[in-house]
């Protein structure tokens, strides 16, 4: 989780991820350029380093936080934490690791071999002409606004096609998702608004990314009148691991 600003005590790791014991140490500097380092229990390792005094998400951290877990990525699977996740001590991370293990070895063989690609969808705003000639009540409305072009006329013809239009990309947005979900071995939905109608993140095998931006292209020539796709990936499996390390500043 990243947040603006966080104090930390003498003792506190900052952790960057969650490997598979064996995995070589990353030689990438971290966050306010610390050594990395592995804490090695039970089979499963954190990987840390001393934070700084106040944590705050410098474009250069946030850089360092993820070239981090992109050189861990490269070495098998990971449970990557969000920026600014830390650990009281070596020994609460320990006793976590122990207590947890069967949990967190259960996550790592269910991100193994895969990456995340998260899938943004907006509205297209200027998806008007075939709404007013489909639909009678736009085309009447549009109609009187050409025959006499008063305020409130407009206003209720406005109001109307940005419903319609949104309205339109909220059923591309399901249809495109009908399409990928079945590429993916899981999916997680992220937030959405008036604005933007679809946010997903897709957990696929590695090899499967090609594939799955493939059929984005595809979806974006059907529906790229009403629905713009962005997509983003891949990335650390953020959106399907459950990490317990505490957020700093919580």
């Amino acid at each position: 989780m990243t947040v603006s600003t966080a104090v930390t005590t003498l003792g506190t790791l900052y952790v960057y991820g969650i490997t598979p014991a064996g995995v070589a140490g990353p030689r990438t500097a971290g966050v306010a350029g610390a050594p990395v380092r592995l804490l090695t229990e039970s089979g499963l390792c954190a990987v840390v380093s001393t934070p700084p005094e106040r944590l705050r998400p410098r474009r250069r951290d946030l850089a360092a936080h993820q070239a981090v877990l992109a050189e861990l990525a490269g070495q098998g699977p990971l449970l990557p934490m969000r920026f600014a996740v830390v650990s009281p001590d070596s020994e609460a991370l320990r006793a976590q690791l122990r207590g947890d293990r069967r949990t967190l070895l259960r996550q790592l063989d269910g991100v193994r071999d895969c990456v995340e690609m998260n899938l943004k969808g907006t509205v297209v705003p200027g998806y008007f002409a075939q709404l007013v000639r489909r639909d009678e009540h736009l085309g009447a409305l549009a109609a009187r606004a050409r025959r006499s072009p008063d305020y409130q006329t407009n206003v209720r013809l406005g109001e109307a096609l940005a419903r319609g239009v949104r309205g339109e990309a909220r059923r591309a947005a399901r249809q495109v998702l009908a399409r990928l979900a079945p590429l993916a071995r899981r999916t997680a939905a992220g937030q959405v608004d008036d604005d933007q109608v679809l946010s997903t993140s897709f957990l696929l095998r590695a090899a499967d990314e090609r594939r799955f931006r493939d059929a984005v292209a595809d979806q974006a020539r059907v529906y790229g009148d009403r629905l713009a796709l962005s997509v983003t990936g891949p990335l650390p499996c953020y959106s399907f691991v459950d990490p317990r390390p505490t957020p700093a500043g919580r």
